[in-house]
């Protein structure tokens, strides 16, 4: 056991699905200090595999103010809907494909120092396309779909092509998982 606790909690701020909150937290000596948290919903993440390719998506971010190469991800904004569902939501709403397969692969906090957003991360795989994209968001609208090699995720790292790190995650947790169901048993 840690000894930390928080003693109080004063809402500061509500920005679309966001919201930041101040805490009063008692340290296992009785000091008492103040922490800025971020509320988030919860987040997604989806690497498509197709064959030996995974689809990957090009999308503008404002946060960074350039396009970065991601795997299909979003928010758990929808109340009481599954993770799973909530994946195969944003595969056709990014890249127009639909799982026959959805495999978790693990769940993380990213960036746990300020912020309480846990993404669930599968691997889809049995794609079927759809007639068409469902792409909601501007960014959406306006993004690229790019096929790269399965294996290719520490070289795109290595050559500063692949930024993201829920990507960088989910393509390194999607070539050992399927490279696990390949091996005979």
């Amino acid at each position: 056991m840690t000894g930390f606790r928080v003693v109080d909690s004063t809402a500061r701020c509500r920005a679309g699905f966001l919201a930041v909150e101040e805490l009063l937290v008692a340290g296992p000596d009785g000091d008492r200090f103040t922490r800025h948290v971020v509320r988030h919903p919860g987040a997604v993440v989806v690497v498509p595999v197709d064959g030996d390719e995974v689809i990957m998506v090009r999308q503008w971010r404002a946060a960074v103010g350039a396009e970065l190469l991601e795997v299909p991800a979003g928010k758990r904004d929808v109340d009481g809907e599954p993770p799973e569902t909530t994946a195969a939501r944003e595969l056709a709403e990014e890249i127009g494909y639909r799982p026959g397969r959805l495999d978790p692969l693990a769940e993380f906090y990213n960036s746990p120092g300020f912020c309480d957003e846990h993404t669930h991360l599968y691997c889809a795989t049995d794609l079927e396309a759809l007639p068409a994209r469902d792409a909601v968001s501007p960014e959406e609208q306006a993004m690229t779909i790019e096929r790269v090699p399965l294996g290719a995720a520490g070289a795109l790292v290595a050559s500063g092509l692949l930024v993201d790190a829920k990507s960088i995650i989910g393509l390194l947790l999607a070539e050992r998982h399927l490279a696990g169901r390949a091996e005979p048993g």
